[in-house]
């Protein structure tokens, strides 16, 4: 489920951006401490799922742009698990400072997901993890993403999704609304901040409507694998390659 038509008209692109940038500034320094508790460190094991599958697809120093990097946790498993040269990307200054002290091995750089600083088909791979129901315009974002694949490209999309089992969904709804916001808040002191992460999973496409928009942005062969019962989703799509 995506924003209303009328929410839509209201937020611009550029103020949602700006207030998501902003959001993330103020939370850099506590982020990568309340994403391995807030979710008991499964956040880590994701990211090594996400290497290992994109590890199938591709070869040994291929080139993977990591999207929305953040603090670059997600990169360095990348460049790390999968053997490839890994560029990061996030538009918040504070999470690229965080990242870039993490290693020395891989360029961060500072751009928008909608507008990415890159020449079309630059990329064997492009990953976004819990990037992309951040973007103002999730449809716009996977053209963008595919313009930097190369043809033939992978796309690996990391997000929270819907857990399948309702007992399971109704727990996960209740820590996401109720815990969460407090816990994050409390450490962070950004209450708003956890209030906005399970606000905007909600208005984000389950694991069916994600593949749907995918493949309405042209890419084939969608697949995807829920984690931890439907908490997140590994989505994997390709670049069709170009017509002979």
């Amino acid at each position: 489920m995506g924003l209303t038509e009328s929410d839509q008209k209201i937020v611009e692109p550029a103020d949602h951006s700006a207030r998501v940038r902003q959001m993330f500034s103020r939370i850099a320094g506590h982020y990568d401490l309340l994403n391995h508790l807030l979710s008991a460190n499964t956040d880590r094991r994701w990211r090594r799922v996400v290497a290992a599958r994109l590890g199938q697809k591709i070869s040994p120093g291929a080139t993977v742009l990591d999207v929305a990097c953040g603090t670059g946790d997600l990169s360095i498993q990348l460049f790390e698990d999968a053997g490839a040269r890994v560029t990061g990307v996030d538009f918040c200054r504070p999470m690229l400072e965080i990242a870039a002290r993490k290693t020395g091995l891989i360029p961060f750089v500072e751009a928008d997901a909608l507008d990415l600083p890159f020449a079309e088909g630059s990329f064997d791979a492009v990953t976004i993890a819990f990037g992309l129901r951040n973007l103002a315009d999730t449809s716009q974002g996977l053209k963008e993403l595919q313009r930097v694949l190369k043809p033939g490209g992978w796309l690996a999309v990391l997000e929270f999704s819907r857990p399948q089992a309702w007992g399971f969904r109704w727990l996960f709804e209740f820590y996401s609304t109720r815990l969460l916001p407090r816990i994050g808040g409390l450490v962070s002191g950004s209450p708003g901040a956890y209030r906005y992460l399970p606000d905007s999973v909600s208005r984000f496409p389950d694991q069916v409507g994600l593949a749907t928009l995918m493949r309405q942005a042209g890419y084939a062969e969608v697949d995807w694998q829920n984690l931890t019962g439907g908490v997140a989703a590994l989505h994997l799509a390709k670049r069709p390659p170009a017509a002979t």
